[in-house]
């Protein structure tokens, strides 16, 4: 594992857990044979305190699989001595890994150039600004390129770090290691990251505000463009060419994300069933619920209940 100034001590814990376990498989030998490096004796970690490295980057070039935890990206350099390494690496075929936003390190080390990645949700656009060479998937949890592996942030570098171990030993001593860590064995990789992302806000609040607090009030009714456009005193086609022009989203798209921004919450919040669920957000049948939400979050309303609901002690009453 490669490590520099600003590293993050999160995903660094994470990859010394998995890759580091104590679990051993049949023959007896380590899984992994895990060593830090970096371009000098010493970091500043990015929570301010000083840790020791104890190998230098000679060691990389005998290394079969190098991880790359993130630090203060993007906008901060990279040490070249590091790039240098992850080129030749990459050159000698070696597995690379990077975590959360050491993918901008990859990306600037020309590793990234014409494949898929991932990062933290809030840095794929900056990823994709900075390095537009590379093809920025901001919805999933991790990219499995063969030899080159991104994930998302933070939770999500556990999930490509149990992926690794599953695809190099198998489902068994992945499992083992999970129920060590006491987290679920897998989340695959072309699962959503759990992000609300933020509707627009419209840029002519004075013309559309109106409009929109009043469809968040009316989320459950079938409610269409034509009777927003009503509302706003405009014809359809006009409401959403100017929709569109102040938002950068369409009235249906925006409906549609509002309504899944709702049952997320219900099924965060509360005990209803999915039926009451996809009732209560608009979307009439739990099979049009299931539809809709398999494409935006990439999971089912179940799985995703089961990941994020509140303790029922924290959960509003329903009468």
């Amino acid at each position: 594992m490669i490590v520099f100034d600003g590293v993050a001590l999160f995903e660094m814990a994470v990859a010394s857990d998995v890759f580091g376990t104590d679990i051993t498989p049949a023959d007896g030998g380590p899984l992994y044979r895990l060593s830090i490096c970096g371009p000098s004796p010493a970091v500043m970690t990015e929570s301010h305190f000083k840790m020791e490295v104890p190998n230098s980057l000679d060691i990389v070039s005998s290394a079969h699989t190098i991880v790359v935890p993130p630090g203060m990206f993007p906008g901060h350099e990279v040490p070249g001595a590091v790039l240098d390494s992850l080129r030749r690496a990459r050159a000698e075929g070696k597995r690379i890994l990077s975590l959360c936003s050491g993918a901008f390190v990859l990306a600037a080390a020309g590793l990234l150039d014409g494949h898929t990645a991932t990062t933290h949700w809030s840095e794929c656009a900056e990823l994709a600004r900075m390095y537009p060479r590379v093809r920025v998937d901001p919805r999933v949890l991790y990219v499995d390129e063969g030899n080159l592996l991104t994930s998302a942030g933070s939770a999500a570098s556990l999930d490509l770090c149990l992926h690794v171990v599953q695809r190099d030993y198998g489902t068994e001593i992945a499992a083992r290691i999970a129920r060590d860590l006491v987290v679920p064995l897998h989340r695959p990789g072309g699962q959503a990251q759990y992000i609300e992302t933020p509707m627009p806000s419209p840029a002519e609040p004075d013309l559309f505000g109106d409009t929109l607090a009043w469809m968040r009030e009316h989320l459950q009714e079938p409610v269409t463009v034509s009777d927003l456009a009503e509302r706003a005193a405009m014809s359809p086609r006009t409401f959403a060419r100017r929709f569109l022009a102040s938002t950068g989203t369409t009235p249906l798209q925006w409906i549609l994300a509002e309504r899944i921004r709702l049952a997320q919450r219900l099924l965060e919040t509360t005990g209803l069933p999915v039926d009451a669920i996809a009732h209560q957000s608009g979307f009439g049948t739990a099979d049009n619920l299931r539809k809709h939400f398999g494409r935006t979050v990439r999971t089912t309303p179940q799985s995703y209940r089961r990941a994020f609901q509140a303790p029922a002690s924290l959960q509003p009453a329903i009468t």
